[in-house]
């Protein structure tokens, strides 16, 4: 009785780990991207981010069926707009964003056969000035900060272990100045960030 125990013990520890390995808990994902930055006024001075294209690169682990850790790499480039009483300054940059949090998946009916979410997550931005002769203003320097990201979106499968995906991410931080007082609004800003792109499961 004893042996059979264990066999059946031992049968149900196989058969769970190997339905374990069967499920898909990790994925990655590439998104195009749009940047869409809120104008912000302070201290006399108006700052706009021009509207851009970029993308996403992203890994999520699921912890569970509903609960999920997410990292996200993201890139851009864009103009920074500074409307200041001497004129009209330029800063153009390259934005890296490094984000990590959670992802919550939310319950949908098996007949629309799609995965809603919604994410939470903080980081970083970085804002690195090109050096453009006509988008550059004297002492621009790189400049990083924390940003706090939500969001969220759906997945659409395709085929096995591949799903489309439709994305929004809302960003918000302070508004860039690259070190340079006289562009400083001492303000938070907010970026609309929609993406659609493809996701690999694993």
């Amino acid at each position: 009785m004893r042996q059979l125990v264990i066999m059946i013990a031992v049968v149900v520890l196989l058969l769970s780990v190997g339905a374990t390995a069967q499920e898909a808990r990790s994925e990655v994902s590439l998104q195009g991207t749009g940047l869409f930055t809120k104008d912000t006024t302070g201290r006399g001075t108006t700052q706009r981010g021009t509207e851009n294209g970029g993308f996403l690169v992203g890994y999520r682990y699921h912890i569970n069926r509903w609960l999920a850790a997410e990292g996200v790499y993201g890139y851009g480039r864009n103009t920074q707009q500074y409307f200041v009483p001497a004129g009209l300054s330029r800063v153009q940059a390259d934005i890296h964003q490094a984000t990590g949090g959670l992802v919550l998946t939310l319950p949908s009916p098996a007949r629309f056969r799609i995965s809603p979410y919604v994410l939470a997550e903080g980081g970083a931005l970085i804002f690195n000035p090109t050096g453009n002769l006509f988008g550059s203003v004297a002492g621009a320097q790189r400049q990083s900060g924390g940003v706090f990201v939500y969001g969220g979106g759906a997945d659409f499968p395709i085929v096995k272990h591949v799903s489309l995906r439709a994305e929004y991410r809302g960003l918000v931080y302070n508004a860039p100045d690259f070190g340079i007082n006289n562009l400083n609004t001492n303000k938070v800003t907010h970026a609309a960030q929609p993406s659609a792109g493809i996701v690999l499961r694993f």
